[in-house]
């Protein structure tokens, strides 16, 4: 596994030692990085649907209805 280096605040690391036993560390770092790293793309992909959004057209109920109606008889 490739290790890296990372600065954390003094605070953190204190309640990392004091809670976390020794062997456990990186596991709970990671886990810690994971869910923070799948936030950030849950949250990129939002905003990329919500521009998706504004520029797509606005269509009708009606509209959808019928246009799906329309591919289905192809």
């Amino acid at each position: 596994m490739p290790k890296m280096n990372v600065s954390i605040d003094e605070d953190v690391r204190e309640d990392l030692l004091k809670l976390v036993p020794a062997r456990k560390r990186s596991q709970v770092i990671n886990e810690a990085l994971r869910k923070e790293l799948l936030r950030r793309k849950r949250e990129t992909a939002r905003k990329q649907i919500q521009q998706l959004r504004t520029r797509s057209a606005k269509l009708k109920s009606e509209e959808i209805v019928a246009l799906v109606r329309r591919d289905r008889r192809r």
